[in-house]
């Protein structure tokens, strides 16, 4: 009689199954992201206890900073995992500057390679 339906989650539509992959591109550009940050963090790191910071050591680190935050941008291509961990092998030479620089790519290298299992799963769960 007023206009209002006597129950309502008749009259709404289902909702649409979540999309998995738009929320994956997020969660590597954020990797990404995060991985840019402990990159800078590392400067002060090799300029205080390593054997300084020489323009090689500079350049690699904020070099390679630069590369992870463009990286973010191209997230949601299918070939991105693999770029992502192509570019960990750029971090892990990063033990030919400090070993903690190289330890930071070895939990990198193992964050991604765990996030490319999860994205098999995720695929093969779809099939």
């Amino acid at each position: 009689m007023t206009g209002v339906p006597e129950n309502p989650e008749e009259e709404r539509a289902p909702a649409p199954p979540a999309d998995p992959w738009r929320s994956f591109g997020a969660v590597m550009a954020l990797t990404l992201f995060l991985e840019a940050i402990v990159v800078l963090l590392a400067l002060p790191v090799v300029g205080a206890v390593g054997g300084g910071l020489t323009t090689a050591s500079l350049v690699y680190l904020i070099g390679l900073a630069v590369l992870l935050i463009l990286m973010t941008a191209v997230q949601r291509k299918p070939w991105a995992i693999w770029a992502n961990l192509g570019v960990q092998v750029i971090l892990l030479a990063g033990f030919a500057v400090y070993p903690g620089v190289g330890f930071i790519g070895v939990l990198f290298t193992g964050l991604w390679a765990l996030i490319a299992y999860f994205r098999a799963e995720v695929r093969r769960r779809q099939q």
